[in-house]
């Protein structure tokens, strides 16, 4: 019998130095990466918070941009500025029109992708995509052009429309990812059991599909609220709160701006939270 020796080196004690020299490295390398992330959202969050304070303030002048002093008045009448209270309800109708157009085609365009194969597939997913990646300016100068020599007159409508092209490739993308981790066998299932495709779409797939859904229409409403630079080509004698605010830039900011703005940040938190919370309930309720 031959004895055979095992060469390998052996694995260094708990307590030997080289494993306590790995520690001090493990533990720089954490508080690294908490610094790099505190420091994102730092960046992020600085721009919120001082719209929030700067709610509060009480400027002496036409710009509320340096604290003056504390006050509650502005809380007390944010629709004070009438101008800037009337174009964000032209950018609410606006962004609940078009969102509602863009996530009904976009989630049909997305199930019809994702389910069925079909010729030109990999073309249609790149005409998708290539509105998200084409600089807003060129499609807002092009949409212009093509208003301008059809002699359609620019306003609320060349708004909704403009929103609904750009908003559309959002929904398609959004809904498409939930889509494909879908398990399609439950809508066999519910045909074995002798329900008709109509009912089988309304019972099965659109209780499926609904968080993708719900996510696109709050991504694609956010971005149609937001938008200024595809609006300003369209918009002709409109005014959405976007191109009032920056309008107005040169003239007065009142606090007011502030306001709204806060209220459309903590509307968004709410619903974030809100969606949240049903998520947590609905995973626990699955266990």
């Amino acid at each position: 019998m031959t004895a055979t020796i095992d060469a390998s080196p052996a694995a260094p004690a708990p307590g030997s130095p080289a494993t306590t020299a790995k520690r001090p490295r493990r533990r720089l390398g954490t508080i690294v990466l908490w610094i790099v992330a505190i420091g994102g959202f730092i960046y992020l969050f600085i721009p919120l918070v001082t719209i929030a304070v700067f709610t509060f303030n009480h400027p002496t002048t036409k710009f509320n941009t340096t604290w003056q002093g504390f006050t509650f008045d502005n809380w007390l009448h944010p629709f004070k500025e009438r101008a800037f209270t009337n174009a964000l309800w032209v950018s609410i109708e606006v962004a609940l029109v078009a969102c509602v157009i863009a996530t009904v085609l976009g989630s049909l365009m997305a199930l019809a992708m994702a389910r069925y194969r079909m010729r030109g597939g990999s073309a249609l997913n790149l005409l998708i995509v290539l509105p998200l990646t084409t600089p807003e300016i060129v499609m807002g100068s092009s949409l212009f052009t093509l208003f301008f020599n059809l002699g359609v007159s620019r306003g609320f409508w060349t708004i909704v429309i403009a929103h609904v092209l750009f908003c559309l490739s959002f929904v398609a993308m959004t809904v498409k990812a939930r889509v494909r981790g879908l398990d399609w066998s439950l809508e066999e299932a519910a045909a074995d059991l002798g329900a008709s495709p109509a009912r089988t779409f309304w019972k099965v797939t659109v209780p499926m599909i609904t968080p993708g859904v719900v996510a696109a229409f709050l991504l694609s409403l956010a971005l149609s609220i937001d938008d200024y630079i595809i609006t300003s080509f369209v918009a002709g004698p409109t005014i959405t709160f976007p191109r009032r605010v920056f309008d107005s830039a040169r003239i007065a900011i009142p606090p007011q701006v502030h306001v709204l703005a806060t209220i459309i940040m903590l509307v968004a938190i709410a619903i974030i939270v809100a969606g949240t919370i049903a998520g947590n309930r609905r995973a626990n309720q699955g266990r």
